[in-house]
């Protein structure tokens, strides 16, 4: 661990903002040390030591050793989730190579696993910046996350939402994300770290015109559309039914060789009742 500041990853896209307000308000006081970065990168600083927390693709739980997931806390979508999608020129059978945006992880295995078990396709696939016109210059679709994707004009693609096709697979929610720490943090520093993760997110829900009116001035989004998107595409609690589709996740990950045989999550210590 780093000094007397913890150092927390904030993936920098608006889908995190609210998970992240306590630390981004400087509510969660100068305990933490907020580092933005996107979601692969989180993963991989988490990894080799250099930040204490973060905010990491849900995959990434499988991959990496030594892991606490801080409980009830997520980045997930029930139905169609906007930000995440596939898009191609052509109909989705004749899909046979596609670009995953450099940014994924959990999104890249999720779209292969789509691809396969919902549509019967294996598709070859590489990684490349997220340029959607770059992207399929060289292959036959293109994956695309976060702000970038909220920024496309659909009109030009066809387009399939990752989460709407979860659904449609598994009925099921789907799990983008989790707030997670390396093991090491003795039962008090879990349950701070705990506790403020869950302070930061329901201050983040209370304070939901200010995320929005943030992504207007930084994302050129507007608020409504902003609001719109955090309030009806994304859920942000990791409960029971979040739970087994990250269980249902992990298996089909595993089938397709995306993951080892997946593990048992294990949680943060919380100062919460339940």
């Amino acid at each position: 661990m780093s000094g007397s500041q913890l150092r927390v990853g904030i993936v920098d896209y608006l889908n995190a903002w609210p998970l992240a307000w306590g630390f981004m308000s400087g509510a969660c006081g100068d305990g933490f040390e907020a580092v933005y970065l996107p979601p692969a990168e989180v993963a991989e600083q988490l990894a080799v030591g250099r930040l204490d927390v973060g905010l990491i693709p849900s995959i990434e739980v499988q991959r990496l050793p030594d892991l606490l997931v801080a409980p009830g806390l997520c980045v997930a979508a029930t139905h169609e989730v906007q930000s995440v999608i596939l898009l191609s020129r052509l109909p989705i059978e004749r899909i046979r190579r596609v670009a995953l945006d450099r940014n994924s992880r959990t999104s890249a295995a999720l779209v292969q696993i789509l691809l396969h078990d919902l549509h019967g396709l294996v598709a070859e696939v590489e990684v490349a910046s997220p340029d959607a016109e770059e992207m399929l210059s060289r292959a036959d679709a293109a994956l695309i996350i976060g702000d970038p994707a909220l920024r496309i004009d659909r009109s030009r693609y066809r387009v399939w939402d990752l989460a709407a096709e979860w659904r449609a697979l598994t009925g099921r929610p789907f799990v983008f994300a989790v707030w997670a720490v390396r093991s090491g943090l003795s039962e008090r520093q879990q349950v701070t770290v705990s506790d403020c993760l869950t302070a930061s997110l329901e201050l983040g829900l209370a304070e939901l015109d200010e995320v929005s009116a943030k992504a207007t001035r930084e994302l050129d989004i507007p608020t409504s559309e902003a609001l719109h998107y955090l309030n009806e595409s994304l859920s942000y609690r990791l409960d029971d039914e979040a739970l087994a589709g990250l269980a249902d996740f992990y298996r089909r990950a595993c089938a397709r060789g995306l993951i080892e045989v997946p593990a048992d999550l294990e949680f943060l210590a919380s100062g919460v009742p339940g």
